[in-house]
C-alpha cells in the first residue's frame, strides 16, 4: 500500500510507513492504495536515515554512482534522475557532455564536469540508441537485451557484452537474434555469474 503526493511516497510495509523520496515522474505514475514495487538506497548521515526510491534497478544503480562522485549529494542525484533517464546520462557521459548535467538544477559547471569524468566507463547506453546502429541492427540487439535481463542479467553489463560482441562480429552478429545470443552468452561467460541480477 501506498500514499504518494509531491515528490515522496508514503510505502506502507507490514504495517509501518516508510517515507521514500522519489522523482516526481514515479510518484505520478503511482495511486494511493495500488502496490508498488520501488527500489531503494538508503542514505545514512549523522542525524537521519533517508529513503530514495526509484521504477527501476537501472535509476538505482545510476543514483548510486552519481552520489559516489564528489559534490554529489543524494538530493542533486535524485534531481538529475528527475531530469534525465539512466540512458540519457549513459549517452551524456558518453558523448562527454557536462552540458546535459548543467541543465539540472543545482548542478554547477565543475559538478557536471566531474559527473562525466567520474562516470566514464562505468554507465553503459543501449546498444539499439549506438549511433549508427542500423533497425534491423537495434532490432535483434533489443530482443537480445531483453533475452539476457529475463535470464536475470543486469541491463548495464548485458548491453556491455552485446555491444563489445558486435564491434567484434560486425554483420554475422547482427543478423539474427539466436547468433546474437549465443555470442554474447559465451562473451560474458561463466565467470561472470557473481555479476548476475539475483
Amino acid at each position: 500500500m501506498l500514499n504518494a503526493s509531491g515528490s515522496s511516497l508514503v510505502v506502507e510495509v507490514s504495517g509501518i510507513g516508510y517515507l521514500v523520496n522519489a522523482t516526481p515522474a514515479f510518484v505520478l505514475a503511482c495511486r494511493e492504495g495500488d502496490e508498488v514495487h520501488v527500489h531503494t538506497n538508503l542514505v545514512v548521515r549523522e542525524d537521519s536515515l533517508t529513503l530514495f526510491g526509484f521504477a527501476s534497478r537501472d535509476e538505482l544503480e545510476v543514483f548510486a554512482l552519481l552520489i559516489g562522485v564528489t559534490g554529489v549529494g543524494p538530493k542533486s542525484a535524485l534531481g538529475v534522475l528527475s531530469a534525465m533517464s539512466p540512458t540519457d546520462v549513459a549517452r551524456a557521459v558518453e558523448a562527454d557532455d557536462d552540458a546535459a548535467f548543467r541543465r539540472v538544477s543545482g548542478i554547477g559547471p565543475k559538478t557536471a564536469k566531474l559527473i562525466t569524468v567520474s562516470l566514464a566507463g562505468k554507465v553503459v547506453a543501449p546498444v539499439a540508441s549506438a549511433p549508427g546502429a542500423g533497425v534491423a541492427t537495434g532490432g535483434v540487439a533489443d530482443d537480445v537485451l531483453a533475452a539476457l535481463t529475463g535470464l536475470g542479467w543486469s541491463e548495464r553489463l548485458a548491453g556491455e557484452a552485446i555491444a563489445q560482441t558486435l564491434e567484434a562480429s560486425g554483420e554475422a552478429a547482427s543478423s539474427s537474434v539466436p547468433v546474437l545470443l549465443r555470442l554474447t552468452l559465451a562473451r560474458l561467460g561463466p565467470a561472470q555469474q557473481g555479476a548476475r541480477v539475483r
